[in-house]
């Protein structure tokens, strides 16, 4: 007795089945297949490279008034240490301290030009 295996067989209905999958859904399945067993890396937000950020939709105002009062606070605080040091280290904290100033009144001028805009 001999087998006849000429008749169709599980394998060839499957493969005879996926060649009239229409290409559109085929495609589709590849991508369902490919978002969960080969996801790309998604866009993602660009993170901030410091510590510290500041949040998004601050108006110009604020931001600037809190520049104007870290540029003080760094005014104090360089000024306090000068008076602490002699000699040349003492000359490059008060130069360190006018560069401070000047942004400082650079800063406070903006404040003012964006008050007095309509």
């Amino acid at each position: 007795m001999s087998e006849d295996n000429s008749g169709p067989t599980k394998n060839d209905s499957i493969s005879s089945e996926a060649s009239q999958i229409p290409p559109i859904l085929d495609e589709a399945a590849k991508r369902a297949i490919d978002h969960y067993l080969d996801p790309k890396p998604q866009s993602k937000k660009k993170k901030p490279s410091g510590l510290f950020t500041v949040v998004d939709g601050v108006d110009t105002e604020s931001l600037l008034a809190n520049l104007s009062e870290t540029l003080a606070s760094a005014d104090a605080m360089v000024s306090d240490l000068a008076f602490d040091l002699k000699g040349s280290r003492r000359h490059v904290a008060l130069g360190i301290q006018q560069l401070i100033e000047l942004g400082a009144l650079l800063a406070n001028r903006m404040l003012d030009n964006v008050n007095t805009q309509p």
